[in-house]
């Protein structure tokens, strides 16, 4: 059946078409993910939130002026930017968007706010899933997080995402595996060698698997980690969660794949 076509499969295989009335009130359709992104240079490889490739649906981006990755990173505390960042996302909800998302874990610490403001779902941050994954793993092990750096992930970020102290967790920054990817993405460097990211990557998954031998699961709390999924899963034959899973999983609860009909109710 043609993607968007309105009607039923009979137990032949007919197509039957039905009577459809569809409602507007959006400026564009068919764009299910709004991505608030934070003023940067530094380049995004496919499966970086930032690089349209990634997904696959459109996605409707907002740059928000002034959020710079060290700013949001490192000084975000001051909630400076919250207005900045809320009426993003008003305007991206007006547009027309399913849900509305961003490009830095960090920004969990809006999470509250902008959510409140907002009639669609806000997924500020992979980080909202540890929780979720807490609640998943059998008894005695904990979830692993790998960020773009330690020093700046604090209890705040954490309690903003839910993560309280019943949920065991394991933190190892990208900056305790070399810092070439940290000083890279925050300082906004206009090149990025992504070999050394990768290898990089492989010595923070070892890393978080020395010190948290318990790990049952890890989550990429940088939205500019995904494209190393793949080397992290690989080294540590663990789930693996990003923000692509988390958009991915909230997507597919707002556009569900239609079944077809079979028995009697199809006829």
């Amino acid at each position: 059946m043609p993607s968007g076509y309105c009607g039923r499969v009979s137990l032949t295989g007919v197509v039957r078409p039905e009577h459809q009335v569809v409602k507007g009130g959006r400026n564009i359709y068919g764009v299910p993910v709004g991505l608030l992104m934070l003023e940067s240079r530094f380049p995004r490889i496919p499966g970086d939130a930032g690089n349209a490739a990634t997904w696959p649906y459109p996605v409707l981006y907002r740059v928000v002026r002034g959020a710079s990755p060290e700013r949001v990173v490192r000084r975000l505390e001051s909630d400076d930017l919250l207005e900045p960042f809320a009426t993003a996302a008003e305007e991206l909800e007006r547009t027309g968007v399913d849900l509305v998302t961003t490009n830095c874990g960090f920004l969990v610490l809006f999470q509250a706010e902008i959510q409140a403001r907002l009639g669609v779902p806000f997924v500020s941050s992979s980080l909202l899933q540890v929780p979720w994954l807490g609640r998943t793993l059998r008894p005695g092990r904990r979830i692993g997080i790998l960020t773009i750096e330690r020093t700046s992930l604090t209890e705040r970020h954490l309690r903003a995402a839910g993560i309280g102290p019943d949920i065991p967790i394991g933190v190892v920054g990208m900056e305790e595996a070399g810092g070439y990817f940290t000083r890279t993405i925050i300082e906004d460097a206009p090149e990025l060698d992504v070999d050394r990211c990768r290898e990089e990557h492989r010595v923070a998954t070892r890393l978080l698997l020395e010190r948290h031998p318990d790990v049952g699961a890890i989550v990429l709390e940088c939205t500019n980690m995904p494209p190393y999924a793949d080397v992290i899963r690989e080294i540590s034959g663990l789930p693996v969660f990003d923000l692509v899973t988390a958009v991915g999983w909230m997507t597919s609860s707002v556009h569900r794949r239609p079944f077809a009909r079979k028995g009697p109710a199809s006829r």
